[in-house]
């Protein structure tokens, strides 16, 4: 099985990757538009919260994923796809996600905006940090040689740059710019998913064929994160509110940044993609389900 699932290849053109890299640009100005500097306040009004946050998703988080990877033993492509996952940020599905469980939507979104922002040096170290743990050297011998340098500068080109830069445009004072956020993000969401969609189709063979080799390894992934972040909440004594937030925040991962990565650097390595995507699709599932259950128990809390 390893050797057929580190064998196949998610097909992508370069014209297509390079539209893929320009809308998940877009995408990422047009969420910080809404993001105001005003949010960061929770970093100052509830530190602990932040910090335990920060710590359940950028370290716990993937330690426990690795912990995964040797249970597992899975695919080489498909545990460095592991690793890569759990060092992405929370995506805009987390915040939707607490805000529909009567989460803490402000701890939410300073959380995801600085796990975003993060990214830039946690992903490459992760990706490194998996390649050297693990062996990977008999079947991806390109992984021990990906430049550090090169994963930080599209990260930081492609994520922080953007989001940063929307940031600034959203705080000026314009009406002109405040009317184009809503339509803005629509566009910019409705390109990007065209393109995944495109891409999904083409691949649909591949992904038909080989799914049953991912589907246990996510839904535990996506259930050890998810936990993590609630029962870590619980452990450092933060209220119900802000433990649905981090359960969401440490469970729910914006995968198309693996993606990016795994098509920019990884050729579209099969069992990378195969498991970021599924894991993309799963924690949508998976957060709408529990956010539901959480939002008929919002009493008592």
């Amino acid at each position: 099985m390893n050797n057929l699932v580190d064998s196949i290849q998610i097909h992508f053109s370069a014209n297509n990757l390079y539209a893929l890299n320009a809308c998940l640009a877009l995408l990422m100005f047009s969420i910080a538009l809404e993001i105001k500097f005003s949010n960061f306040q929770t970093l100052l009004q509830h530190p602990k919260a932040v910090l335990v946050g920060m710590i359940s998703q950028l370290l716990i988080a993937p330690l426990f994923t690795l912990v995964l990877v040797f249970i597992f033993n899975p695919a080489p492509s498909i545990a460095l796809g592991m690793i890569a996952i759990s060092a992405c940020p929370g995506g805009n599905n987390s915040i939707f996600c607490t805000h529909l469980a009567n989460g803490n939507t402000a701890l939410s979104v300073t959380t995801t905006t600085i796990s975003v922002l993060a990214c830039a040096f946690t992903l490459p170290f992760y990706l490194f940090l998996g390649a050297q743990i693990i062996n990977f050297s008999k079947n991806l011998p390109g992984v021990i040689h990906l430049n550090y340098g090169d994963v930080f500068l599209i990260v930081f080109g492609l994520i922080v740059l953007p989001l940063c830069l929307g940031m600034f445009v959203g705080s000026l004072k314009s009406t002109f710019v405040q009317k184009l956020v809503k339509p803005f993000k629509i566009i910019s969401q409705i390109l990007f998913f065209l393109l995944i969609i495109g891409g999904v189709v083409s691949n649909f063979e591949n992904l038909k064929n080989y799914l049953q080799y991912v589907f246990v390894i996510v839904a535990v992934l996506n259930a050890t994160m998810l936990s993590t972040g609630y029962f870590f909440a619980k452990l450092n004594k933060l209220p119900e509110a802000d433990a649905r937030a981090l359960a969401f925040e440490t469970g729910i991962h914006n995968v198309t940044i693996a993606l990016i990565i795994i098509f920019n650097f990884f050729n579209g390595l099969g069992g990378m993609a195969l498991i970021a995507a599924w894991y993309g699709i799963w924690d949508l599932f998976s957060g709408f389900v529990i956010a539901s259950i959480w939002q008929k128990k919002t009493r008592g809390y």
